[in-house]
């Protein structure tokens, strides 16, 4: 009788196990057709044609889509110059080796650009159109989230404090909507003052459950940055805002309890 109470809830959690496996794969499968849809898609401004344009404050701008394998060395070199010119004080002594980084992360195939440059008809003819700003973003994964990750937005100082930063970031809050991501998340470095106080007091951002200072206070205080997050739906909310470490700890042994008896075969 023992026996066979032993062997029908052996096979009850079996049997359970394969379930929350197979709910599992189907939701990893899901996120990565969500994620590979979004990357697909060539120009991600053709949805929201009112943000192709900014005209307030003096400016008269224009938006156009771009990626990280297909710049021009032109482009290449104004990003460059760009990303000197705002990021080398916040960064300090590290600016040398965080340099070389982000010029191998400009030209990933899965880097996404918005280009901020003069409205064309406010030019001369065949003037040169310098870079004023840009967004380089993707989409990934977070804590199994999917989610679009601001890698950067910077603005030319000639364009600073009149608007187009908060108007640049309702136009990736809603591109990440439109491709059903969980959030928008972002890295800010700590002494970039301003930059925090942009996000979190104006655009409402909030420190992630995935930012060092969270995930551990003592190891945080030696980071130079903090991850921030804005979701959109419960699910993100609770993952990427709410919950602690030991939490995503519990999903990730969840996780790995659900494949423990997997045998792979050559």
């Amino acid at each position: 009788m023992l026996n066979r109470q032993s062997v029908m809830e052996s096979s009850r959690a079996s049997e359970k196990k394969k379930l929350k496996r197979k709910e599992i794969l189907e939701k990893k499968k899901a996120a990565d057709q969500l994620l590979k849809v979004a990357s697909a898609q060539i120009d991600h401004l053709t949805s929201f044609p009112s943000f192709c344009y900014f005209n307030k404050n003096g400016l008269c701008l224009r938006l156009e889509s771009g990626r990280g394998d297909k710049l021009s060395n032109c482009t290449k070199q104004q990003i460059q110059k760009l990303l000197k010119a705002n990021m080398m004080g916040p960064y300090g002594s590290e600016w040398a080796v965080e340099e070389k980084v982000k010029r191998r992360e400009m030209v990933a195939p899965e880097a996404r650009y918005i280009f901020v440059y003069w409205n064309a008809n406010e030019m001369m003819d065949n003037a040169f159109t310098p870079l004023l700003g840009f967004l380089h973003f993707r989409f990934t994964l977070e804590e199994e989230i999917p989610v679009l990750y601001l890698y950067e937005l910077q603005l030319d100082s000639s364009v600073q404090g009149k608007g187009l930063g908060k108007f640049l970031m309702q136009l990736v809050e809603l591109i990440a909507q439109e491709n059903r991501m969980g959030a928008v998340v972002l890295t800010v470095q700590k002494s970039n003052s301003l930059a925090m106080k942009f996000y979190i007091s104006k655009l409402r951002y909030v420190e992630s459950s995935i930012s060092p200072s969270r995930v551990d206070p003592l190891v945080g205080v030696e980071k130079n940055y903090e991850i921030l997050c804005k979701t959109f739906d419960h699910e993100a909310k609770a993952i990427l805002e709410v919950y602690s470490v030991q939490y995503r700890t519990a999903r990730r042994v969840g996780f790995m309890a659900a494949f423990s008896d997997l045998k792979f075969e050559d």
